[in-house]
């Protein structure tokens, strides 16, 4: 199996899908910050995974804080499909009927645009929408990145393809994929660190670790730790 190691003094922290829990993600990152003095000499850095928005009650909420400047560390943010379904909702508004019903009317009513509009009069909550959302939302959702990677292990949200070189996947498989690749059990790579598939703990397999524990679900929000060829778990629980 893949080398399963970080740059010496690197530490990680991998986390999972928010879905607008603004509660869990300040107590998840309360930990990490502990966990981030009790290691000082660590270069850390934090990898969100995707899927901040949606489903949850305070979307707006948790866009503020990630955007606020005043993380435990410097971040790298991903994009999640529910991100995705915001962006395509922004350019073609006719095709939001997807994203209303996999939680889009929560994001927009965390903004202040009620329940229905969305999937009555998709143009009009596009506009008001826009009006709405801070510069700074909107550049945040347009920056959001694939995938990265770091030494051995490559982060994105859903997974990857078998059979399909890391720097050659596709972009819907790297933001949706379920199948084949949670079944999949043979090498990557690298060590493909992702959320999308909701489960009660971290799975950390040889081959791949998924970190959504299904916040919303659950109500668990979970962060894998990787420090050398270490994995350690934080959670924020209600």
């Amino acid at each position: 199996m893949s080398n399963m190691k970080l740059p010496d003094g690197k530490r990680i922290y991998a986390i999972g899908d928010v879905h607008g829990c603004l509660d869990l993600l300040d107590g998840l990152l309360a930990k990490i910050a502990d966990d981030i003095a009790e290691h000082p000499e660590a270069d850390a850095e934090l990898i969100f995974l995707g899927d901040y928005i949606d489903r949850g009650p305070d979307s707006r909420g948790v866009i503020d804080r990630l955007t606020s400047g005043e993380l435990p560390a410097p971040a790298t943010f991903l994009m999640g499909n529910h991100e995705e379904m915001l962006l395509t909702f922004l350019e073609r508004p006719g095709e939001a009927r997807q994203w209303a019903v996999n939680g889009g009317e929560e994001t927009l009513a965390s903004y202040g645009i009620p329940p229905g509009e969305l999937p009555r009069h998709p143009e009009a909550a596009r506009d008001r929408f826009l009006k709405l959302m801070p510069e700074s939302h909107l550049q945040f959702y347009k920056a959001l990145q694939l995938s990265i990677v770091r030494g051995g292990y490559f982060f994105c949200h859903a997974g990857v393809r078998p059979g399909v070189a890391l720097d050659r996947q596709d972009r819907f498989d790297l933001v949706w994929i379920r199948e084949p690749f949670l079944t999949y059990d043979g090498d990557f790579g690298k060590v493909v660190v992702h959320g999308h598939t909701p489960v009660r703990s971290v799975e950390s397999l040889p081959n791949r670790i998924g970190v959504d524990t299904g916040g919303f679900i659950y109500g668990r929000l979970s962060a894998v730790v990787l420090s050398g060829d270490d994995r350690a778990i934080i959670d924020a629980t209600r």
